[in-house]
């Protein structure tokens, strides 16, 4: 279940735009990050984008697993994992031919650490 509320119109992120998923949190295993819309400017190739994206810790966790995950409709159950992280020191992680309209991070588990930040980069 997203810890954000859905009832609004997520942000936008275009190309450049930064996007904070959980910034500075604690989420538990199974908690998804603040989704973002990827609108999709006129002239956009077809092979998709490439998305990068960050995870980084204040106090490291002894075992964690964050995924990147996309849908193309902003339903929770659509959102399929792209990429997951599970480097407790926090780490920078590219996916490229990304096609969707929506992306988050979702927190697998996790176990210890605190000050959770997981940033988009589209």
């Amino acid at each position: 279940m997203p810890t954000y509320s859905s009832t609004n119109p997520p942000l936008a992120l275009f190309q450049g735009d930064i996007g904070f998923s959980f910034s500075n949190e604690s989420p538990a295993g199974g908690t998804a990050g603040a989704q973002f819309a990827l609108p999709a400017p006129s002239g956009f190739p077809e092979q998709g984008r490439t998305v990068r994206w960050q995870t980084i810790f204040a106090s490291a966790p002894s075992s964690v697993s964050l995924s990147l995950q996309s849908a193309m409709a902003d339903v929770d159950s659509e959102y399929a994992t792209l990429d997951t992280s599970t480097a407790t020191a926090g780490e920078a992680r590219t996916v490229t031919g990304v096609r969707a309209n929506f992306l988050r991070v979702k927190c697998n588990s996790a176990t210890g650490g605190s000050g959770y930040t997981a940033k988009l980069l589209a």
